[in-house]
């Protein structure tokens, strides 16, 4: 028996090559809802160890598994870095036709990167060049319209470049598997150690491991003193304030849980589609004001959009005046994981000057990042290991900045109940915006 405050590291878990990557948590879902994050320690030589924290009182288990061998890590590193594109996307051309008809061409696009300038050889391409950010998106030549009558964009065809025994060990089997072990129910006593006073929410601060815990589905940061707003406090802690809400369906989750939660507010109809936006909501009686837009392409949305809809994170952040009624929201991560590390750290330090030049000409503006989540994905297009690296290096090309808060919801996504999905439930995404309005609205 341990007591909640106690950290204990357990003897290696498993004898595995290195770097492979595993998840371990602490659960204990009957009557009081309650999770917890591990920390695994890789020793470099093929044995793991797990430290958990023992935050509650009651009953809890240890589940530990392996989401991917070191042969498996490798593989993703390898096709990381490559130029095959595992992911291709339809542009949309329109232009007049003869007799007064319109002319609809759909071509395969894609990101230009790399050493190899093109995933196509030759001149078979309209390129279209974003003047501020640099980033070149082509598409094949469309055989009866001009290369500027791009209007529409989609997600297109994926492509696996793995052969057929990198392919054996992606299955199933060797995937997301539990580890093996002691499965005994751990009572946990009560605790007379002080926890302590957690500090007001603000920018600059770390993020632990663990960074909280789930208690009757309520988390519980380490990181700052969070707490739970009614949709009352919502709206007096958003009260004349500017949302503006940028990047995946993720945050369009959060402008979705808003809508739904802050009294009076109504959504504008922009004449826009409901899951690609750009959307915006209006509470008059507060002068709250929220918006969402995704980011620009790669994007790899369903939906046919209109390509003018698509703007980059860094373009539409050097258009915000910024202010103390200013909150600047944005995630970058889950459509990127297709593409190679090098062009998102491209992107991002876009983002990272953007942000740098908003808060010198308006220090008082918020501008919080949210990190990726879990999606549960194992596969090599979507892996929840290309999804780790892009938060560690948004967050690490961040760290330097005063004035921008990293929300780290990895945590908050990994070891919950509720299946792991690129989409969140409710209960996770409530307690989301309660970190991200702890952070508005400090206390």
């Amino acid at each position: 028996m341990v007591t909640p405050s106690e950290k204990k590291s357990n003897a290696p878990v498993c004898r595995l090559r290195p770097c492979a990557l595993l998840q371990a948590c602490l659960l204990w879902t009957l009557f009081c809802l309650a999770s917890v994050y591990g920390e695994v320690v890789d020793h470099r030589n093929g044995t793991y160890s797990v430290a958990l924290l023992l935050p509650w009182e009651g009953q809890a288990q240890v589940f530990v598994r392996l989401e991917h061998s070191s042969e498996v890590v490798q593989i993703l590193k390898k096709y990381r870095e490559s130029s095959f594109p595992r992911t291709h996307f339809s542009g949309y051309f329109e232009g007049p036709g003869p007799n007064k008809t319109r002319i609809l061409e759909v071509v395969e696009c894609n990101l230009k990167w790399g050493a190899d300038g093109s995933w196509r050889k030759g001149d078979c391409c309209c390129e279209h060049k974003d003047i501020k950010t640099g980033t070149v998106w082509q598409c094949e030549r469309p055989k009866k319209l001009s290369c500027d009558k791009l209007v529409r964009h989609s997600g297109g065809r994926l492509e696996n470049p793995l052969n057929l025994f990198e392919q054996q060990l992606f299955t199933q089997n060797l995937t997301n598997v539990a580890i093996k072990g002691d499965k005994k129910i751990i009572n946990i006593l009560p605790s007379t150690a002080p926890i302590g006073t957690m500090e007001k929410c603000r920018s600059g601060m770390t993020t632990p491991v663990p960074a909280g815990f789930y208690l009757k589905d309520v988390w519980k940061s380490f990181v700052c003193n969070t707490r739970q707003f009614s949709p009352a406090q919502m709206a007096n802690c958003l009260k004349n304030k500017i949302v503006y809400l940028m990047g995946d369906s993720t945050t369009r989750q959060w402008f979705e849980f808003l809508e739904i939660k802050v009294p009076g507010i109504k959504r504008m109809d922009l004449h826009t589609h409901p899951g690609g936006g750009p959307l915006m909501a209006v509470e008059l009686k507060n002068n709250i004001i929220v918006h969402w837009r995704v980011h620009g392409v790669p994007l790899r949305f369903g939906k046919v959009m209109p390509i003018t809809d698509l703007h980059y994170i860094s373009n539409d952040i050097d258009e915000i005046a910024g202010g103390a009624h200013a909150v600047v929201v944005f995630t970058y991560c889950a459509h990127l994981v297709f593409h190679p590390i090098t062009f998102y750290v491209y992107e991002v330090a876009k983002i990272r000057q953007s942000v740098v030049e908003l808060l010198s000409r308006a220090p008082e503006t918020t501008v919080i990042i949210k990190s990726g989540n879990t999606a549960g994905l194992k596969n090599i297009y979507q892996s929840d290991w290309h999804m780790l690296q892009l938060n560690t290096v948004m967050q690490e090309m961040f760290r330097d900045i005063d004035g921008v808060i990293f929300v780290d919801v990895w945590q908050m996504t990994s070891c919950h109940y509720l299946r792991e999905h690129i989409h969140p439930g409710p209960v996770i995404i409530g307690n989301e915006i309660d970190m991200l309005l702890s952070y508005v609205c400090p206390a």
